[in-house]
């Protein structure tokens, strides 16, 4: 999870009396319908949080991709943990392809909103998830300023069992980036942010990043719909035209990126 140093042109209203706080979801029960989200393990790094969206493909944040000397890691360094919960997962599956956005400039200051709008990579599974307690998210409208959003995240001091804010605001829409009030930690990368429609959750966004406005804390994310239609695209045509951000295990990528642990 990045902290930007932003400076963003807006006045945050007041939290919604209906905002709710993190609650950890330590039974089977209480993840019943979360099970799609999991901890993305990355092997001698960390790990982010990603969401299965089709049987075979996770969604999460791009900046988790880059390792610490800049490049796209490979593969066989992530491991998807779907609805990890003391110890055990619902499903374990490695990582045959990743593609992290090619309008995601890693190398840029992380100042900069239009980093956080292409803030996303899609991760094929190397086994696709079939278990009908694990379901892939579908993906809804860009919510609008004022709606009620909700967040599952894995996080520091949290990592081994996902947290549910089932109720928090988006504050502002701003040049392809949507400015939330979710909590939010290291960790938290590449969480989903969730909407409820006709009683089913749609992911809307996810989080790229954490900053503090005003003295509030505040999440920031993609505004998701074009960039994933990008990377559903280019994997659907499984192609590497975009410089080398699709990649397959055994190949490699040097960018010269910075990575930020998660």
């Amino acid at each position: 999870m990045r902290i930007l140093a932003l400076i963003l042109l807006m006045i945050c209203g007041p939290v919604s009396a209906q905002e709710s706080g993190l609650v950890t979801l330590q039974t089977r029960n209480d993840s019943r319908g979360w099970e799609g989200v999991g901890r993305l393990d990355i092997i001698n790094k960390g790990f982010c949080t990603a969401a299965l969206i089709q049987n075979r493909l996770i969604l999460t944040a791009a900046h988790c991709l880059y390792d610490t000397d800049g490049t796209l890691m490979n593969p066989d360094r992530f491991v998807f943990e779907a609805g990890l919960r003391d110890g055990r997962a619902e499903a374990s599956r490695g990582i045959s392809r990743i593609l992290a956005h090619p309008d995601y400039d890693h190398t840029g200051p992380s100042t900069d909103t239009a980093e956080v709008a292409y803030d996303i990579a899609l991760l094929e599974l190397d086994r696709p998830i079939r278990n009908t307690r694990i379901l892939p998210f579908p993906i809804a409208q860009k919510p609008q300023a004022g709606d009620e959003v909700g967040i599952v995240s894995y996080g520091r001091d949290r990592a081994n069992a996902p947290s549910l804010q089932e109720v928090c605001d988006v504050i502002q829409r701003q040049q392809g980036v949507i400015l939330m009030s979710c909590e939010i930690t290291f960790g938290s990368s590449g969480s989903p942010v969730f909407t409820i429609q006709n009683g089913q959750a749609q992911i809307v966004s996810v989080v790229s990043a954490m900053a503090e406005v005003e003295g509030r804390k505040i999440s920031i994310g993609t505004s998701l719909q074009e960039p994933l239609a990008y990377l559903l695209s280019a994997f659907a045509r499984d192609s590497t035209g975009n410089g080398n951000r699709l990649i397959g295990g055994g190949q490699r990528n040097d960018t010269g990126a910075k990575f930020v642990k998660p």
